[in-house]
C-alpha cells in the first residue's frame, strides 16, 4: 500500500497547477456519474456532497423553499432530520449565498433584513419560533415552505 502511494505521488510531481486541476476535474467528472451524486453541481462543495449522502442514508430531509421572485424559484434545501426553524434559515442562507457566488450575482445579502421582512410559511402557518423543530410544524421531506412578506404593524 505504501508503495502505491509513493508511485502516485511521483506520478504527479512536476505537474503545473493547471495540469493538476485538469486531471482533478476529469476524475471528478467520473465520480459525479454515480447515480447517488446526480443532481449536484459539476463542482460540488464538501457540504453539498455530505448533505446528499445524509439524505440518501435517511439522516436528513429535503425541504423545497419557494422564493417570491418573478419565476417563483424553488430551492431544494437539505437539513438534518431534527432540524429547527433556525437550522432551516441557516441552510437557506448557505444555499442562496453559494448559488449567488456560482452565478456571479450579489455577493452580500443582509439576512437580518430578509428575516425581518419575510416569514417562512408552511401550509398557512408562520414558522415564527426559531427554536421549534420542523417536525413540530409538521414539515417532512419534500414539503414546501414559502417566503411570505411580513405585514407592518401600525
Amino acid at each position: 500500500m505504501a508503495d502505491e502511494d509513493a508511485e502516485d505521488s511521483t506520478e504527479f510531481e512536476g505537474l503545473s497547477h493547471s495540469e493538476a486541476m485538469s486531471i482533478f476535474r476529469k476524475e471528478l467528472s467520473k465520480v459525479m456519474q454515480d447515480p447517488l451524486l446526480v443532481g449536484l453541481p459539476s463542482e460540488p462543495t464538501v457540504e453539498e456532497i455530505t448533505a446528499q449522502l445524509a439524505l440518501e442514508h435517511g439522516l436528513a430531509i429535503m425541504v423545497n423553499v419557494r422564493q417570491q421572485d418573478k419565476m417563483a424559484t424553488i430551492l431544494p434545501v437539505v437539513v438534518v432530520q431534527d432540524a429547527t426553524v433556525l437550522d432551516l434559515k441557516k441552510a437557506i442562507q448557505r444555499h442562496i449565498t453559494l448559488k449567488q457566488t456560482r452565478e456571479g450575482g450579489a455577493t452580500y445579502i443582509s439576512w437580518k433584513y430578509v428575516w425581518r421582512t419575510f416569514w417562512l410559511m408552511f401550509e398557512g402557518q408562520k414558522l415564527s419560533d426559531d427554536h421549534k423543530s420542523l417536525k413540530e410544524y409538521g414539515i417532512s421531506s419534500r414539503d414546501e415552505v414559502t417566503f411570505a412578506k411580513r405585514l407592518k404593524r401600525k
